[in-house]
């Protein structure tokens, strides 16, 4: 990033030699994005995040669409917002959709799959690869958001998939910036209109810094994302098996297999903002669902759509673990956890 940042400021647009040194940086950051995906350089469309990169897909559609009632609420809000015909599929407390309901769901105007690969909430992740094929076969675009994925398990770009979302923020890249991976064969028109950047299809002068910051990021997963992935996988069962030794009563929403690093656990008999507070002043940073949903004192949607009661879905926390947490920081945090959900019980009793 500092091959930007340290200056001087320049413009890839511009035509001088400075300008012409940042667009072939941005032209490395590209390649070294699309490589990541197996996919061509100008399939990638560089973005401020995650929610940019979605509402670029969903603007783009019509006709009838297939999700669920879960997804972030990039995806959620944008289609209820919309003139589309939404069908939202029910997930239980498996927590994510089947391949067969995907199928059950298709219809002749069926214009797009919209689907998280992952939930934000609780970790729980579709069946990418059944579900990508049955794309395929129907020759049905199918949309990832894969924000909450990718930097956790190894991502494969099954030739079903359309296009994919994701925030370098997710996985130790910097803030404000995401790409968004379009199949060429799929064409939207674009949402930010203004200058001919991004091929075009994003107008206004590139955030370059963040750029080689994700592009960066990405080579560190595409060299080391299965020793992560088993690090962090490692870390979450030490923490929630410790827990269950710990303390009585609790239980990990959602059924379905999870991401290596998320968890989210109903503390019962205990109210989850007072317990999100209490940790955060033992200094443990937790959330009582998405971090975008943050500020809201009703329980969480994806808990209680998922069919799980008010009362358990307000006892629960969403721990997520990071590559740079260790084993010493999950046996503190686990516990300061302990320690202060039986005060919570026994002052509430």
């Amino acid at each position: 990033m500092l091959l930007d940042l340290s200056g001087p400021p320049a413009n890839p647009s511009s035509v001088h030699a400075f300008g012409q040194r940042a667009k072939g940086l941005l032209s490395k950051a590209r390649a070294q994005t699309a490589s990541f995906f197996g996919a061509k350089p100008e399939e990638i469309l560089f973005t401020s995040g995650g929610t940019e990169s979605i509402n670029y897909f969903l603007r783009g559609l019509s006709g009838h669409i297939i999700t669920t009632s879960i997804e972030h609420s990039a995806i959620y809000k944008t289609l209820q917002a919309s003139k589309l015909e939404v069908t939202e599929l029910p997930v239980g407390l498996w927590g994510a959709p089947l391949p067969e309901q995907i199928e059950e769901a298709l219809r002749p105007n069926t214009s797009a799959i919209i689907l998280s690969a992952s939930n934000g909430e609780t970790g729980v992740k579709i069946d990418l690869e059944s579900i990508a094929q049955i794309a395929y076969n129907r020759h049905m675009p199918l949309f990832i958001d894969a924000v909450s994925y990718i930097g956790k398990e190894p991502f494969v770009l099954y030739p079903g998939v359309t296009a994919v979302a994701l925030s370098a923020h997710k996985f130790h890249g910097p803030k404000g910036i995401g790409a968004l991976y379009l199949r060429s064969s799929l064409k939207l028109r674009p949402e930010i209109t203004g200058g001919a950047q991004e091929m075009g299809r994003r107008a206004g002068t590139e955030n370059l810094a963040g750029i080689l910051g994700l592009g960066e990021a990405l080579d560190i997963l595409k060299e080391s994302q299965a020793q992560i992935t088993t690090q962090l996988l490692d870390l979450r069962i030490h923490f929630e098996s410790e827990l269950v030794r710990e303390i009585p009563d609790i239980a990990v929403n959602g059924l379905g297999p999870r991401i290596s690093n998320t968890t989210n656990i109903a503390f019962l008999g205990c109210d989850g903002e007072t317990l999100l507070m209490q940790l955060d002043l033992a200094g443990i940073a937790v959330s009582h669902g998405s971090a975008c949903s943050s500020g809201s004192l009703e329980p969480s949607r994806v808990l209680i759509n998922m069919g799980i009661d008010r009362k358990t879905a307000r006892s629960s926390i969403r721990f997520s673990l990071s590559r740079l947490n260790t084993r010493e920081e999950i046996d503190i945090a686990v516990e300061k956890t302990a320690q202060i959900v039986k005060k919570l019980r026994k002052m509430s009793s």
